[in-house]
C-alpha cells in the first residue's frame, strides 16, 4: 500500500513539473518578437504570421549587391551575388538575370552552349564555365545522369526591365583558388571572389 501512495504522489510532482515547464514555455514564446511600436528599430518590421498554422512566413529579402556583372547582347546584364562552395565539393554561383533593354526580349539561346547533351534540354545556362587561371584549369557547369545542366533552366523571355533569379553549380576549384573567370556565351566576362 505505501508503495502504491508514493508512486502516485511521485506521478502527481512529475505532472505539476510538466505542466509548470509547458506553461513557462508558451509564456515565453508568446512575446517572441513582439516589442511595442515605439521600441521599435526604424527601418525593421515584423515578420507577418501565418494565423492559421502559426508558421511564419518568409521576409522578401533585399537583393544583394552584386560581385560582379556581365554585360550581354540586347541589354541583357547578368549579376553576380554570392559564389561559394559547399562541403560536397561544388560552387554554386547566384544571381540576376536582367533585361535593361526597353523591350521584351528573349534570352539568347547561346547561353545554353553547344554540348548536344545540354542543347537536348532547352535554354539555360549551361554554356557557362569557371576559368581558374592560376591553377589553368577550367570548369563546366555540372550535369546530372540524364545530362540536364545543374543550372537554372527554361529562361524564356523578359519584357523590359524584368529580372530572373539564376544559379550554376560547378565543381569548386581548389580552397587555394580565391577567384575566377566566369565566361557565359553572348556575355562579356567578369572575375568573381570565391567564398
Amino acid at each position: 500500500m505505501r508503495v502504491r501512495h508514493a508512486t502516485k504522489a511521485g506521478r502527481g510532482v512529475a505532472a505539476a513539473a510538466m505542466a509548470a515547464g509547458l506553461i513557462l514555455g508558451l509564456a515565453g514564446c508568446g512575446g517572441e518578437g513582439q516589442q511595442p511600436q515605439q521600441d521599435k528599430p526604424k527601418g525593421t518590421t515584423a515578420a507577418p504570421r501565418d494565423t492559421a498554422s502559426g508558421n511564419a512566413q518568409p521576409q522578401s529579402e533585399e537583393p544583394a549587391e552584386p560581385i560582379a556583372v556581365l554585360k550581354g547582347q540586347d541589354g541583357f546584364e547578368l549579376a553576380i551575388t554570392s559564389a561559394e562552395r559547399d562541403a560536397g565539393g561544388f560552387l554554386t554561383v547566384k544571381g540576376s538575370l536582367k533585361n535593361t533593354s526597353e523591350k521584351g526580349r528573349a534570352v539568347p539561346v547561346g547561353t545554353r552552349g553547344n554540348e548536344t547533351e545540354v542543347l537536348k534540354h532547352g535554354n539555360s545556362l549551361g554554356g557557362a564555365t569557371l576559368v581558374d587561371t592560376q591553377g589553368k584549369k577550367r570548369y563546366y557547369v555540372l550535369r546530372d545522369t540524364d545530362g540536364r545542366p545543374l543550372t537554372t533552366t527554361g529562361l524564356d523571355i523578359l519584357g523590359s526591365g524584368e529580372s530572373a533569379a539564376v544559379f550554376m553549380q560547378f565543381p569548386a576549384p581548389p580552397a587555394g583558388t580565391t577567384e575566377v573567370s566566369l565566361q557565359l556565351p553572348t556575355f562579356d566576362p567578369a572575375t568573381i571572389k570565391l567564398s
